[in-house]
């Protein structure tokens, strides 16, 4: 694969999410899995996309935007091979869209909200991903997932007890603290995406182009 998969981790309350969403509004790019590549190979970028997953949670749950699915309709799925990963986590199951690899093959920057857990599987897969480990304060955890309401305090201090959860220090590793203000932790994470959506990879090559001046970068045949 060509593309660069950015694999983003932290405990609940960690705030992913929104350091997630905050980036990709920033930089305007969407969820979609199919895209065209015409504009941003044009300015000589990579496409960054970010993935929705399939999560067994009703959307009226709130939190991240999400594809629902029962819990059989998700089995269904993982039978069909339709996920390129997938886990379970406090009572819900998780899935990324087998479409991923699509967009990684074609060289696309590929942001994914994975697991901790899933990490082994997600390096196995994918040996060249960047994981990203978002942490913040436990009373920042706590307060955070006090104001989202979608926990009973049994609950939150199971989030809490496993946001120690230890993740291996493999190569590449980028840990960002979110315990300050979004923008804080939200600027670097979208420079770290700005900086991969303008390195060249292969797959992408330039060629003149006629009645232009410039050279138009292209999708190599």
């Amino acid at each position: 694969m060509t593309g660069t998969l950015v694999y983003v981790m932290g405990s609940s309350g960690s705030g992913k999410d929104s350091l997630i969403a905050y980036s990709r509004n920033r930089m305007n790019a969407n969820y979609e899995m199919t895209w065209d590549a015409s504009e941003s190979v044009r300015r000589g970028l990579r496409p960054v996309l970010f993935v929705r997953r399939y999560i067994t949670r009703p959307i009226a749950a709130g939190g991240e935007r999400h594809y629902s699915l029962t819990r059989e309709d998700f089995q269904l799925r993982k039978s069909r091979d339709e996920f390129s990963l997938s886990w379970k986590s406090h009572g819900l199951y998780y899935g990324i869209g087998s479409e991923m690899d699509y967009s990684l093959a074609k060289g696309a920057v590929v942001v994914v909200n994975g697991s901790r857990g899933c990490l082994p599987e997600a390096v196995k897969k994918y040996p060249e991903l960047l994981p990203v480990l978002i942490s913040a304060r436990p009373d920042v955890l706590r307060e955070r997932l006090e104001k989202r309401g979608r926990e009973s305090p049994a609950d939150i201090n199971e989030r809490l007890a496993g946001s120690a959860m230890n993740v291996p220090d493999i190569p590449g590793l980028i840990r960002l603290d979110n315990s300050n203000a979004l923008e804080d932790a939200g600027e670097f994470f979208l420079d770290l995406l700005i900086h991969l959506q303008t390195l060249r990879i292969k797959g992408f090559r330039t060629k003149p182009c006629k009645n232009q001046s410039e050279p138009e970068p292209a999708l190599a045949a």
